[in-house]
């Protein structure tokens, strides 16, 4: 076996350990803080300030950690977000003591972020490309199956505490840690820091900033919309999420390679087209809660939205493919995901105030609108494709 072939196995099972926490700590914090620490629309959305700064702040964090290389800046990554995952399950004693140890989850998996795809990327080549990421996406929801169902068997049967959840959800990232150090690293040539903005890169930046603004509306309230509305209860969410990271497993590598067949362009037009349908849907649903379709409708929109998320890796394979040096890939990654977070640190705030004065109807009608913006922006994307004709016929 070649040692890219080695390190490739390595990412593959931390990428699980990683979706296994993923599982257990999605399903369970949104319920965490309405039963626990009562907080209203308003301050759901207040919270995504501060749990996004990190995502603001990558762009620095990862130029000032650049002599580490990717996969020891990962190592970082997991350990940080081990250790506010532990201070969530053991030291989480008032609400502004929470808010202390989700930045400092938040701070290693946006750290994560970017090096993630680098190295996903770096171990594939351009013509599989796709199908690695979506490879590494369809492990990691595998990983997200696992963590639902020790949330559905541990809240549903064994009654344990969100406190040991979040515990458990910690080790998941040490293991990720241990399974990532022991990839072979290759420091980069000594730089100084590098923080990567360029005008060739602007239509990646908006798509980005679009992006953001598009997933912390779903992040923030589609799940409030459950718990609020519907009435759903943190058992729900583990089934939602293992319907919809089954469902994935398929659909994440399949994803992968449509990337590889028909390009970024129509991948991400399609997402953006069916993005306006399902804001629609939870725009409406909740006029006709007393009738049992209208949940299940939102039950469909929910893990529809969940798969999409995967979409993102398109994102990725499109600055890859236009990228002019390719030392800039990592330092360019982080500036998007710090765009991404300069609109998601504020929508949240602004959606909650909206959902207070008018309704929740409003917040995803606007959704909608973001969604149709995003429709318009990825059509203008050329990447020059590349001759996958022989990949398809084996």
């Amino acid at each position: 076996m070649s040692r890219k072939e080695r390190d490739f196995i390595l990412f593959l099972l931390a990428g699980a350990f990683l979706g296994f926490a993923s599982g257990i700590s999605d399903s369970t914090l949104n319920n965490y803080l309405n039963e626990v620490f009562k907080i209203s629309a308003l301050q759901r959305g207040w919270i995504e300030f501060p749990r996004e700064l990190p995502g603001l702040l990558v762009v620095f964090i990862a130029g000032f950690l650049f002599f580490l290389g990717d996969v020891r800046i990962a190592v970082v990554a997991n350990l940080v977000g081990a250790l506010g995952l532990f201070g969530i399950g053991l030291f989480a004693h008032s609400f502004n003591v929470l808010l202390i140890w989700l930045v400092l989850y938040s701070t290693g998996l946006h750290l994560y972020m970017p090096v993630s795809s680098s190295i996903g990327m770096n171990l594939s080549t351009e013509e599989d490309m796709g199908k690695r990421l979506g490879t590494l996406n369809s492990i990691n929801t595998l990983g997200n199956v696992l963590g639902c169902i020790a949330v559905l068997l541990g809240f549903g049967i064994f009654k344990i505490s969100y406190n040991l959840g979040f515990i458990i959800a910690g080790f998941a990232f040490v293991t990720a840690a241990v399974l990532t150090i022991r990839m072979h690293s290759e420091k980069p040539k000594l730089q100084k820091a590098k923080f990567v903005f360029r005008k060739q890169y602007s239509l990646f930046y908006w798509l980005n900033i679009l992006f953001g603004a598009r997933k912390q509306v779903f992040i923030t309230f589609a799940p409030w919309v459950l718990i609020k509305v519907f009435n759903q209860k943190v058992e729900v969410f583990a089934v939602l999420g293992i319907v919809g990271a089954l469902i994935g497993i398929f659909f994440k590598p399949l994803v992968g390679r449509l990337i590889d067949i028909i390009g970024e362009k129509y991948i991400l037009m399609g997402e953006a087209f069916i993005l306006i349908f399902i804001s629609l849907g939870y725009a409406y649903l909740g006029k006709f809660r007393a009738e049992s379709f209208a949940l299940y409708m939102a039950f469909a929109c929910y893990i529809v939205d969940q798969m999409l998320m995967a979409v993102g890796m398109a994102r990725s394979t499109y600055i890859k493919k236009t990228i002019i040096d390719p030392e800039d890939l990592t330092a360019t990654l982080s500036t998007g995901v710090s765009l991404d977070h300069m609109v998601s640190m504020s929508i949240p705030t602004l959606g909650g105030l909206i959902w207070t004065l008018y309704g929740y109807k409003y917040v995803f009608l606007g959704a909608a609108f973001i969604a149709l913006l995003n429709l318009i922006s990825t059509s203008f994307i050329n990447v020059k494709r590349v001759n996958v004709s022989e990949n398809v016929a084996g």
